[in-house]
C-alpha cells in the first residue's frame, strides 16, 4: 500500500491559485443541479421494463435515494478533512496511493465526466428539436461515411444536433473561464429553476387526483412480480442503473473543495441537503407517474394511457404524463423543462470536472498546461478547453452512450473504493483533524459498501461484456499512469 506522505501540490492548505468564492448556496446548487439530468424524466420506462411491478418500480428509487445520501454523508468527512481541489481523486490518493487516484481521474477525463457532458449536450439539442424542428439528428449537414471506433461501425456525419450540442458545451465552457462566480452563477440561476420544474410536476400530479390509471396498477398487483427471492433483488440491483445514474454527480461538488468557503462545514452540509432534497424529488416524480399514467401498457398503443409507463412514447414518461394532463401543449412544456434541466446540468458537469484535471497536472499527471491558472479570472481555463474538446470529439463520434454503459460497473467500484479509503484513513490517520465524521460510522457507510457490491456481483454476472470491457478501459490507465510519472521523474532530474 503506497504511502501518503509525499508532498502534492494540490493539497497544500494556502497554497491554491484557484479563487475561493463559492459559498454554501452555491455548493447546495453543484450537488443538486448536477444530479438533475434528463434522466428523471425518462428511466423510468427502462426501469418498469426490467422490474414488471409499479411497487419495484418506486423501490429501486428508495434503494438508490438510501445509496446516495448515505454515500454522500459518508463523503462529507473526507470532504472536510481535505478541502482541495480534485476532490474524490484526491480522497483515493490519499488513501490507497496515487496510482489509484490517476485510474478515477483518468476514467472520468476519458468517459465519466466528459461522456456525460457530451450526453447532456446532445439531450438538449434534442428537445430544443421539439421547437426547432431544424435541430434534429436526420438533419445531416456532413457525411464522411462510416468507419470502426471501439469495435463498432460509426457514422461519420455532422448533424444539426451535433451542432447545437458543441455550442452548447462551448459556451458553458467559456462561461466558466470567465470566473467560478459566473459559472456559479448561472448553477444557482438553472438549478433553481428545474427543481421548480419538479415541484411543478409534482404539484400537478396532485392535482389531476386518483385517476383511473393509478386504480390500474393497483387493481393488477402493486407487487406483482415480486417474490422476495435472490432472483428479485438480482432484478432490482440490475435496474438499479437508471436510478443511480439519474442521480450521479453528487459528488462534483467535491472537486472544487479549494474554491468553498469554509468548507469544512458547507461541504458535508451542501452534499446532506443536495442529495437529500433531490433523491425525494426523484421518488415523488415517479410516484406521480404512477398516479397519472398506467404502468401496464402496450408498445403499439395509440396514446399515452395505452402505452402506459413501461412503453412511453421513446421512454419520454414525463412527457407522457404532461401529455395526459395538458394534452398536446404537454409535450413542449416537458421538453423546456428538459431543455433548462440539461443547460444546468451541463453548466455543473463542466464547471466541476476540469478542477480534476487541473489537480492532476499539479500532481504531475497529466499535461503541464492543464494545472495553469488564467491570471485574470483565477479558472483553470486550459483545463475547461481541453475537457470541452474531448467532449465535443465523444459528440461527433456518437460513442459516448457505448463507453458511458461500459463504465457503470468502474463508477460504482470506485465509489467503494472511496467509502472503503474513510475506513482505511481512520486507521491510519487516526489522529487528523476531522471537522465533521460521517452520520452512522462505521455501520452505515459499511452497508453502503456490502449491498453495492451485490450491485456489482449483479452486474458483472448480467451484464458480464459490458462490465469487463469498462473494467478494462479503467485497466488501460495503470501504463499510462506509469509513462506519466516517468516523464514527471525525468522533468524533475532536467
Amino acid at each position: 500500500m503506497a504511502t501518503t506522505t509525499v508532498t502534492h501540490a494540490t493539497t497544500e492548505p494556502g497554497n491554491t491559485e484557484l479563487r475561493t468564492s463559492l459559498g454554501l448556496f452555491d455548493a447546495t446548487t453543484i450537488v443538486m443541479g448536477s444530479m438533475i439530468g434528463s434522466g428523471i424524466f425518462i428511466v423510468a420506462a427502462d426501469i418498469s421494463r426490467q422490474v414488471q411491478s409499479p411497487g419495484l418500480l418506486l423501490l429501486t428509487w428508495v434503494l438508490s435515494g438510501l445509496m446516495t445520501v448515505t454515500a454522500a454523508v459518508t463523503y462529507g468527512e473526507l470532504a472536510a478533512m481535505m478541502p482541495h481541489a480534485g476532490g474524490q481523486y484526491v480522497y483515493l490518493r490519499e488513501a490507497f496511493g496515487p496510482l489509484l487516484g490517476f485510474l478515477y481521474g483518468w476514467t472520468l477525463f476519458l468517459v465519466i465526466q466528459t461522456g456525460t457532458i457530451a450526453a447532456v449536450a446532445v439531450a438538449f439539442g434534442k428537445f430544443l428539436g421539439v421547437f426547432v424542428p431544424w435541430v434534429s439528428a436526420q438533419n445531416i449537414l456532413v457525411d464522411l461515411g462510416t468507419v470502426n471506433l471501439f469495435g463498432h461501425l460509426t457514422k461519420l456525419t455532422f448533424s444539426s444536433e451535433q451542432l447545437i450540442a458543441i455550442l452548447g458545451l462551448v459556451f458553458l465552457s467559456v462561461v466558466n473561464i470567465l470566473g467560478v462566480r459566473t459559472g456559479a452563477w448561472v448553477q444557482n440561476v438553472f438549478t433553481t429553476l428545474k427543481v421548480g420544474a419538479l415541484l411543478g410536476l409534482i404539484a400537478l400530479g396532485l392535482w389531476w387526483g386518483s385517476a383511473p390509471p393509478a386504480e390500474q396498477s393497483q387493481s393488477q398487483g402493486f407487487w406483482q412480480g415480486a417474490q422476495w427471492d435472490l432472483a428479485t433483488l438480482t432484478i432490482v440491483s440490475v435496474a438499479l442503473v437508471g436510478p443511480l445514474f439519474s442521480s450521479d454527480a453528487w459528488n462534483n461538488v467535491t472537486f472544487t473543495g479549494a474554491e468553498i468557503l469554509n468548507p469544512k462545514r458547507n461541504l458535508p452540509i451542501a452534499l446532506s441537503l443536495g442529495t437529500v432534497t433531490i433523491c425525494t424529488l426523484y421518488f415523488l416524480c415517479n410516484w406521480i407517474y404512477l398516479r397519472v399514467l398506467p404502468f401496464y401498457g402496450s408498445p403499439h398503443g395509440a396514446g399515452p394511457l395505452e402505452r402506459g409507463i413501461q412503453y412511453a412514447a421513446e421512454d419520454r414518461v414525463a412527457t407522457a404524463a404532461m401529455q395526459v394532463i395538458f394534452g398536446p401543449r404537454g409535450e413542449g412544456l416537458m421538453a423546456a423543462a428538459i431543455m433548462i434541466s440539461t443547460f444546468g446540468c451541463m453548466n455543473g458537469l463542466i464547471l466541476t470536472g476540469a478542477r480534476v484535471y487541473y489537480a492532476m497536472s499539479k500532481d504531475g499527471l497529466f499535461f503541464s498546461r492543464v494545472g495553469n491558472v488564467n491570471a485574470k479570472f483565477c479558472t483553470p481555463a486550459v483545463s475547461l478547453i481541453v475537457q470541452a474538446v474531448w467532449a465535443g470529439l465523444l459528440t461527433l463520434t456518437g460513442t459516448y452512450i457505448e463507453l458511458l454503459d461500459y463504465v457503470i460497473f468502474a463508477v460504482v467500484l470506485f465509489y467503494i473504493l472511496t467509502i472503503a479509503g474513510l475506513f482505511w484513513l481512520r486507521r491510519t490517520r487516526p489522529d487528523a483533524p476531522r471537522p465533521y465524521r460521517a452520520l452512522g460510522y462505521p455501520v452505515l457507510p459499511a452497508l453502503y459498501i456490502i449491498f453495492a457490491l451485490f450491485v456489482e456481483w449483479a452486474l458483472l454476472t448480467h451484464k458480464a461484456g459490458r462490465s469487463v470491457t469498462g473494467l478494462c478501459i479503467v485497466a488501460v490507465g495503470v501504463p499510462v499512469y506509469f509513462l506519466w510519472r516517468r516523464r514527471r521523474m525525468l522533468t524533475n532530474q532536467n
